[in-house]
């Protein structure tokens, strides 16, 4: 729904225009995939009728990794419920860092990355949400590295430690 439609001589139908609770058992898995990795879309335009945003969840099973990808133009959000996750990210996925439970981790638009499950028994389950209502996805053939620079987290919650 767009701002002019919300004119105050306009009366609004907030029951079937107001807020969606989107159930947990009812996401949509038909959206843009990566080898490794099964999103499903709970937030986008054809689901609620968003107009800027897509959410939903990503899961990557144990021992798992996506292959090379980016998402365009897109922001992307993704927030760790359970499991470890590994990144890698940079023209030859020569960076990475590791984010666990609770964490947050931001990917601006173009960056080549791949997401990676640093745990061989648990999923890996993220929330995610991009700034667009679309899941662009632009799959990459980049060769692994051997060796990755790792780049700690740089804030005051999440000390730099050595494994």
């Amino acid at each position: 729904m767009s701002d002019e439609n919300l004119d105050a001589n306009v009366s609004v139908d907030w029951r079937l225009h107001g807020v969606r609770v989107v159930p947990g058992n009812s996401l949509d898995t038909n959206t843009a995939q990566t080898p490794g990795m099964n999103r499903a879309a709970a937030i986008d335009l054809a689901r609620v009728g968003a107009q800027k945003l897509w959410a939903g969840t990503v899961t990557i099973h144990p021992r798992a990794k996506t292959g090379a990808h980016h998402h365009g133009a897109l922001e992307s959000v993704i927030y760790i419920v359970r499991g470890r996750a590994r990144m890698r990210w940079g023209e030859q996925l020569e960076f990475v860092a590791e984010a666990g439970p609770g964490d947050f981790i931001y990917v601006p638009p173009y960056v080549p990355h791949q997401e990676i499950n640093a745990s061989d028994e648990e999923a890996l389950e993220c929330v995610l949400v991009r700034s667009d209502n679309e899941a662009v996805v632009i799959n990459l053939d980049i060769a692994a590295v051997e060796k990755q620079e790792e780049v700690p987290w740089i804030d005051p919650i999440h000390r730099h430690h050595h494994d």
